[in-house]
């Protein structure tokens, strides 16, 4: 099952050459007077030595920084709309366990408030996911922050994920409902058997295939069949050590691959994360301790999980913290012991490897998207501005201009 090509629908979009800027690109080498050249909306050239084309407008960023856009690993942007309450409130399907079948991608408002706040702080991707009420809560997408009519031309990848969660959460939801899953045992016992009826479905599907005969269709065990496949990665909320532990024991069992969201207390099993291999998405971090499981919440976290040689990424969780203040929790967990390079990979390349988008965004490199923005200074100086940002190598922000709105963004 692939995912529909009218969600991959593109805009039009721009070339612009970004010259005379500190280049970071993050996988490489800062370079200095450096110039980064995108071509119809995909990066041509970085380097010191570019030949800019006739025609391509070209932007000075002398005395400025100039990266990639970063890549919010875990929002809920567009799905969760601000100040709106209940009726804009579409991050949870509640109404059963298992809601594998629900796709983020058709509940995200683009004209929600978050993504012009995502633009001043230089976020130009997202992967929206649903939330964690349910032990499984369905796909998730990665999308651009600006530049479509519609969604569907902000789609980086219309299915990412399947969010799942452990913990607090789903015990709440349903003990209330006094339906399982009322305990730890039972959100496990939920998430089992819904793979063990994945993998049923599958050798059936398969069965039905060889024997050309037909086979009826269930959108949630095809989306798990797609997560045992390894072609989905398994997006667990989960906060306590022992959770974690629950996470990697069910991910053994059935052999999907596991990124941590969260990780509250991830660093007290930080070499059993790492010698497995399982990446983290940290945060959110500048919250109160709200619930019993983030009794242990510290954003010194973040350094121990890396210092074990774990790989991280940094969320908001818009809109638990406003999705601008990414680059703030970056520089947040350098004043408490990350990293200071680590922390712009966290922010960038990381959460794209973490989730298979690395051949699109997270560096600034020949082949991947025209994501550029240009910083005031060191981003994660408190005092730095996103001063402009582009998506697709078109200008989609700029402190003096503001936000390019949808009646101006082809012109």
């Amino acid at each position: 099952m692939t995912d529909s090509s009218a969600a991959q629908v593109r805009p039009s979009r721009g070339s612009v050459a970004v010259v005379g800027g500190r280049v970071v690109p993050v996988d490489g080498e800062p370079v200095e007077n450096g110039t980064v050249l995108v071509v119809d909306g995909v990066i041509a050239a970085v380097g010191t030595d570019v030949a800019v084309p006739d025609g391509v407008r070209v932007v000075d960023a002398t005395g400025r920084w100039v990266l990639p856009g970063f890549v919010e690993a875990h929002a809920h942007l567009g799905v969760t709309e601000e100040g709106v309450g209940w009726a804009g409130d579409d991050v949870n399907e509640m109404t059963g366990p298992n809601m594998a079948a629900v796709r983020a991608l058709d509940a995200i408002d683009i004209e929600e408030q978050g993504f012009r706040d995502a633009l001043v702080g230089g976020v130009t991707s997202a992967v929206v996911k649903p939330g964690s009420g349910n032990p499984i809560g369905g796909q998730t997408v990665a999308i651009k922050t600006w530049g479509g009519r519609t969604v569907d031309e902000q789609v980086i990848r219309a299915a990412v994920s399947v969010k799942s969660a452990l913990g607090e959460n789903p015990k709440r939801v349903y003990s209330e409902k006094k339906q399982t899953p009322s305990t730890r045992l039972g959100v496990a016992k939920v998430i089992r058997e819904a793979f063990i009826a994945a993998q049923d479905y599958a050798a059936a599907r398969a069965h039905a295939t060889a024997e050309r005969k037909p086979h009826q269709r269930d959108l949630a065990l095809e989306t798990l069949v797609r997560v045992l496949d390894g072609e989905l990665v398994w997006d667990q909320h989960t906060h306590r050590h022992d959770d974690i532990a629950t996470a990697i024991r069910l991910a053994e069992e059935f052999g999907y691959r596991l990124v941590v969201n969260h990780g509250t207390e991830g660093a007290k099993i930080a070499d059993v994360l790492a010698e497995k291999d399982i990446p983290v998405i940290f945060g959110p971090m500048l919250t109160n301790r709200s619930k019993v499981e983030l009794r242990e919440r510290a954003i010194a976290n973040l350094a121990r999980l890396a210092e074990a040689g774990v790989r991280v990424a940094i969320t908001t969780d818009h809109p638990v913290v406003p999705i601008n203040f990414l680059v703030h929790q970056a520089s947040l967990a350098v004043k408490e012991g990350l990293d200071r390079d680590v922390a712009v990979r966290a922010l960038t390349l990381n959460p794209a490897a973490m989730l298979g988008l690395d051949d699109r965004v997270g560096a600034l490199r020949p082949g991947l998207d025209g994501d550029v923005v240009v910083w005031s200074g060191d981003p994660l100086d408190v005092y730095s501005r996103a001063e402009r940002v582009f998506i697709d190598g078109t200008e989609v922000y700029s402190t003096t201009g503001g936000v390019v709105e949808r009646s101006t963004r082809f012109v």
